[in-house]
Formats: structure tokens, C-alpha cells, sequence
């Protein structure tokens, strides 16, 4: 077993499944949500419910059991120089409000390795990728300015593949896992900072469930890579299928976005491979269109974008936009990604004008 390190979390959704791995390896994590959250947390710890191959059974972790030890609490009641590395779970427009925004700033002026399983790339990740202007590219954000401090040597990026949702009728400390795939990390800049992701790689994969079969393999590793272009694979699948979840009058399943037109989702995400490697990934760093459709078979729920439209929010992750951005730079565009960006710039004015008419 190897020293347990301190981990700070920003986001219990999402970030309790990174969370499950890394205590059931013996680490310390802290979430930082809301107080709800917290509350429950603390008393209850979580549940993370995930799918195993050859199982018909679900496995359920279940926080309170794991060798790790796993606490909740505010914005305000944290100090990020406390630990060994920070997390950022949560979605980009959430970094922008009243407390998690002097969180963020707290954590860039701690200098403590930063390592984001967003969506959205934090901006200054994208200084790190050679040739690429980062300020063309702060349209495609909510609030750009929370990424000011931040050193990019500091910051390394999740290819965040891994789908899970909180089940509408449970409590929100269960989260149920729909795609079991890996977390894929790039390196830092620092050597002894990515050793530490290194470590928590070989932490994660010697990890066995006592299943009443015997000890059982668990998906979603956290896998590193020396490539900074590793994270953007997860760019063609969003584009090919999150955001065509979205429609004008409501939503679909990814799985619908993505085979109901074949043909359209394959040129729309060979368009983003093909876009990554002339930002200078390997083919190799990146996930084959074949292999993405398959996935996309069993995402029978609309992606989490289409839903917080549906719901209302005036604000989105907007990696559509990005992505855009992106290929402006290279002197390219896609007439379906123009689209997706028009007609989710459309809905998000609908729902603000709602929000400012209540």
C-alpha cells in the first residue's frame, strides 16, 4: 500500500465516482458541495452503482465500506494548500458563482496540482497545446476571467469518458454509472506531479471487490498519458453526440443522436478527430468512430446538456462552441457544428429572456 495522499474534490456528482476509486485505494477524499449534499455525505457517505462485464448483478460501492476516508463540506470551508491534489468535477458555468469562484481562486494561488474532469477544458489547459490561441477561444466560455490565475503547468486534463447520472427518484448522495469506461489523464508538465497521477494509476488498477464470487476487477481506471492530446477525444464524441441530443423543440437520447444518422454523426466526429490531429494528436491518442458508436448503443438517456436546456438553465457547458472556435483557428468549419452552436445559442436566449420575464 502506498502513502495515502489528500484529495480535494470540487463537485459530489460527477466527482464521487472519481471519488470511489480513490478511496477504495486508500485515499482521503473531501467533496465540496452544497450543504444538502454535504450533510448527507458526512452522515451517510455515498453510493456509486456501476455496471461489471459477465455480472448480471450491479455492484454498488458504497463509501462508508472503503479503506479511504471521504468527508463533504462548503465553499467556504476548505483550504486547498491543505492537500496533495484538487479535482474539478463540477460544470464550467458553476465555477463562476458566489463562492466556488474565491474557491477556484484559492486553489490556483495554492500552486496544488489541478486536475479537471470536466467537459469544457479549464482555458488554461489549452495554453499548454502548441500554436493554439487561448484568448480567441474565451467566448466559449462563461466566465473566462476564473481561469486567470492559474498556472497551465499546474493544470492537467480527464478525458472524462465515464457516463453516470444521480437517479431522479433517489437521494442525491447515489449515482448510477452508465458507461464504465476509463478516465484518461495527460501528464503534467512537472515530473513529481505527474508521478503522483502515476501513483494513483497503480492504486486504482490493484483495487479488487469482494464480490460473493471472490475478489472482482472493477471498470473506470484512471489512465495516464504522456500525450496532451490524449483528453481530447472525448471533444469528437460530444459534438457527435451530447450536443445532438439537443433539438429545437426538446431532446433526445445519445443514442438516437447518434445512430438515427449515421452518416451525419460520422462526419461530424471525424471532423473533430481530424481536427485534434492537426492540433498535433497521434490517431492513436484519440478513440475510432466505430468504437464510440458501439458505446453510444447503450446511452439510452439524453446527454446532461440537452437536459439542463430542457430544464431551463441560462447557462451550458459549451464545448460546441469551443470546438468551433477551435477549427476557425485552423480555417475550418462543418456545417452541423454551425448548426448545433446556432441552435443552442437560440434555446439558452429563450430560456434567459423566461428567467428575466419571472
Amino acid at each position: 500500500m502506498t502513502t495515502p495522499r489528500k484529495i480535494l474534490i470540487l463537485g459530489a456528482s460527477y466527482g464521487s465516482l472519481l471519488a470511489s476509486k480513490l478511496l477504495f485505494a486508500g485515499h482521503e477524499v473531501k467533496l465540496v458541495c452544497l450543504p444538502a449534499e454535504a450533510d448527507l455525505i458526512n452522515t451517510e457517505g455515498f453510493r456509486v452503482r456501476m455496471p461489471v462485464r459477465g455480472r448480471k448483478e450491479q455492484v454498488v460501492i458504497d463509501s462508508r465500506a472503503l479503506p479511504g476516508k471521504v468527508s463533504a463540506a462548503g465553499t467556504g470551508d476548505v483550504n486547498p494548500a491543505d492537500y496533495d491534489l484538487v479535482g474539478l468535477a463540477m460544470q464550467e458555468p458553476q465555477y463562476r458563482s458566489p463562492g466556488v469562484r474565491e474557491l477556484l481562486s484559492a486553489v490556483a494561488r495554492s500552486r496544488v496540482p489541478c486536475m479537471s474532469i470536466m467537459n469544457m477544458p479549464p482555458l488554461p489547459y489549452l495554453r499548454r497545446i502548441p500554436g493554439l490561441d487561448a484568448d480567441a477561444l474565451k467566448p466559449a466560455y462563461t466566465d473566462p476571467s476564473v481561469w486567470d490565475e492559474f498556472d497551465p503547468g499546474l493544470l492537467t486534463l480527464c478525458s472524462p469518458d465515464p457516463q453516470a447520472v444521480r437517479p431522479p427518484d433517489e437521494q442525491v448522495n447515489v449515482l448510477q454509472v452508465t458507461l464504465p469506461t476509463n478516465f484518461k489523464v495527460a501528464r503534467f508538465d512537472d515530473p513529481k506531479h505527474t508521478a503522483l497521477l502515476r501513483q494513483l494509476e497503480q492504486d486504482v488498477d490493484a483495487v479488487r471487490f469482494k464480490a460473493p464470487e471472490g475478489p472482482i476487477e472493477l471498470p473506470v481506471k484512471l489512465r495516464l498519458s504522456d500525450s496532451i492530446f490524449v483528453p481530447l477525444a472525448k471533444w469528437s464524441m460530444l459534438l457527435a453526440g451530447n450536443y445532438r441530443c439537443i433539438t429545437a423543440d426538446g431532446m433526445r437520447t445519445a443514442q438516437e443522436a447518434v445512430h438515427s444518422n449515421l452518416a451525419e454523426s460520422k462526419s461530424v466526429y471525424d471532423f473533430v478527430f481530424d481536427l485534434c490531429v492537426q492540433l498535433g494528436a497521434k490517431p492513436a491518442d484519440l478513440v475510432p468512430f466505430e468504437k464510440y458508436a458501439a458505446a453510444a448503443e447503450s446511452l439510452t438517456r439524453p446527454a446532461s446538456a440537452a437536459r439542463a436546456l430542457q430544464n431551463g438553465v441560462a447557462y451550458i457547458e459549451r464545448a460546441d462552441k469551443l470546438v468551433q472556435l477551435v477549427a476557425r483557428q485552423k480555417g475550418l468549419r462543418h456545417p452541423v457544428i454551425d448548426g448545433i452552436v446556432e441552435l443552442v445559442d437560440r434555446r439558452l436566449q429563450a430560456n434567459r429572456d423566461k428567467l428575466a420575464s419571472k
